[in-house]
């Protein structure tokens, strides 16, 4: 049976050395068996669990769910539907994330393109980041725009 080091874990998947422990911590890869001197040694199965891992968080996935991806990969014979499920709910955080950054490169443009007169002082790009109200629309993450009333 083949193993690995977490080293060579980590060269084979991508996945940083402190990434693989904190995974390991989270019990995403089960603890791997020690050398008689603490060395980790990880078999193929843990391998392939870290490239799924690996690939699931490229995907987006939060790791709540990858666990949840990885216990119905563990179970062949069960339903498919939370997996279906999972995805629907990132496709629909993707596309909101989608929109908020067309919001963003709009803002950007349109700032990044006034036609100021050379000076600091009228820049339209200082303009609007100090004064939030000259921007054409909200963008910030929750989508509304940042409260500047005193308080």
């Amino acid at each position: 049976m083949k193993e690995y080091s977490i080293g060579q874990m980590s060269r084979r998947t991508g996945v940083k050395v402190t990434t693989i422990r904190y995974y390991e911590s989270r019990g995403l890869i089960p603890a791997p068996a020690r050398t008689t001197g603490g060395q980790r040694r990880y078999d193929e199965a843990a391998l392939e669990r870290l490239a799924f891992l690996r690939h699931a968080r490229e995907l987006g996935f939060n790791l709540h769910d990858i666990a949840d991806l990885m216990a119905l990969a563990e179970a062949p014979l069960k339903d498919c539907a939370p997996a279906h499920e999972i995805a629907c709910k990132q496709l629909a955080a993707v596309d909101r994330r989608m929109r908020i950054l067309t919001r963003l490169r709009e803002e950007l443009v349109r700032m990044a393109d006034a036609d100021d007169p050379g000076h600091a002082g009228k820049c339209r790009v200082i303009q609007v980041l100090g004064d939030h109200r000259l921007c054409i629309g909200a963008h910030d993450a929750s989508g509304a725009k940042p409260d500047l009333t005193e308080r």
